[in-house]
């Protein structure tokens, strides 16, 4: 049902283009990402942290992962914007991080993942 409202409103007010992304953003994610990492109810940490709920996180705190000493240190709360910077480079973002990954250089990429994840929440 909060997905129809959410739906609906979105529609009103002529904002069909996010669901788009989030879509992309979505296969984006399964592409390149759910191999580590799990979102949704559910979600279990892995190889990587679970993501539910990452936005206004700080980094590195998610109970019961095993984080580097980098990202337990790095001193900033999860938003767009470190997303998309860790998400381009991590070892950049967070010299000494775990994550071993290429990093994703295309902007609407970045948004689109940024934009599922922020409707990726562990209760249903």
């Amino acid at each position: 049902m909060k997905t129809l409202v959410a739906v609906v409103l979105l529609k009103l007010l002529g904002g069909e283009a996010a669901w788009a992304d989030a879509d992309n953003g979505r296969n984006l994610f399964l592409r390149r990402c759910h191999n580590c990492h799990s979102v949704g109810p559910g979600a279990q940490s892995g190889f990587g942290p679970q993501l539910n709920d990452l936005f206004g996180r700080q980094a590195g705190s998610l109970a019961g992962y095993n984080y580097s000493d980098a990202m337990r240190n790095a001193g900033f709360a999860w938003d767009r914007e470190a997303l998309a910077a860790f998400l381009r480079d991590p070892e950049q973002k967070v010299p000494g991080t775990k994550m071993r990954f290429w990093g994703i250089g295309d902007a609407e990429d970045l948004g689109d993942i940024a934009d599922y994840l922020q409707t990726q929440h562990g209760i249903p």
